[in-house]
C-alpha cells in the first residue's frame, strides 16, 4: 500500500486508530462511522477521513468501517503484518521492564536477547530472555536474524553502542538514551526522550495550577 509523502503527524495517528479498532473488536463491535470514531479518539470526523484517504480512503457512504477490514488494513500499512526480532542493548531497570512487557510479542515484536557489560548480569534470564556479554553483541547480530536493537544504556556510551549496532547491520534503532542519535540516514531510528514527556506534562500541569 503506498505511503510515500505521508505527514508525520498522520503516521504518529495509526497507532492510536489501531489500538482503538483492536478495542472495538474486543467489544464485538463491527462497524463504526467516522463519527463515531472521532467522539471515542477525541479526533474530528474529518480529520479522520484525511488521514485515512492518504491510504485510499476504506469508509463507504451511509456504513462508515468495517472494523475489522480497517484494522487489518492499518496493520499493514503500519507493517504489523509480520514479526520483527528485537534485541536489548542493555539490562538495567529499563532494558528489563521492556524485556517483560508481554504487550510487545502480541503485536508480533519479539525480545530474543538482552545484552549488557555488567559480568554478574552475563548469564542471567529476564523471564526466558536470556542476558549476553557485550562482546557477543556483533556475533550474535551476525548470525541471527535481528530487525530492532532497543538502546537502553546510559548518555555517554549510546552514540558509540548505535555506531556499533549500525556496523554490525542493525537497520533499526528504538532509543531510550538521552541523546539525539547521528546515524546514516538508511538506519531507522526513533528516540524515547522519557524526560521530555515529563517536562511537557510539567508543563501542562503548571499551566492548569496557575488558572
Amino acid at each position: 500500500m503506498e505511503s510515500k509523502n505521508i505527514s508525520p503527524a498522520v503516521i504518529k495517528r495509526l497507532p492510536r486508530y489501531y489500538r482503538y479498532l483492536g478495542d472495538l473488536l474486543k467489544s464485538g463491535i463491527d462497524r463504526i462511522s467516522s463519527k463515531d470514531l472521532s467522539e471515542k479518539m477525541q479526533v474530528t470526523a474529518s480529520q479522520i477521513r484525511q488521514d485515512l484517504n492518504n491510504f485510499g480512503g476504506f469508509g463507504q457512504q451511509g456504513y462508515g468501517y468495517n472494523v475489522e477490514y480497517l484494522y487489518n488494513e492499518i496493520a499493514k500499512i503500519l507493517g504489523l503484518d509480520k514479526d520483527y526480532n528485537i534485541v536489548i542493548v542493555g539490562a538495567g531497570n529499563l532494558g528489563t521492564a521492556l524485556t517483560n512487557y508481554t504487550d510487545f510479542a502480541k503485536r508480533g515484536f519479539f525480545v530474543k536477547k538482552a545484552f549488557d557489560i555488567r559480568p554478574e548480569l552475563v548469564g542471567k534470564k529476564i523471564g526466558n530472555v536470556e542476558i549476553l556479554g557485550m562482546d557477543e553483541l556483533e556475533s550474535y547480530i551476525k548470525n541471527n536474524q535481528v530487525d530492532i536493537a532497543a538502546l537502553t544504556v546510559p548518555k555517554d556510551t549510546a552514540t558509540e553502542i548505535a555506531v556499533k549496532l549500525v556496523k554490525y547491520g542493525i537497520k533499526a534503532i528504538w532509543n531510550f538514551a538521552p541523546v539525539d542519535l547521528r546515524l546514516p540516514k538508511d538506519v531507522v531510528v526513533e528516540t524515547i526522550h522519557l524526560s521530555d514527556t515529563l517536562m511537557r506534562l510539567s508543563y501542562s500541569l503548571k499551566d492548569k495550577i496557575s488558572k
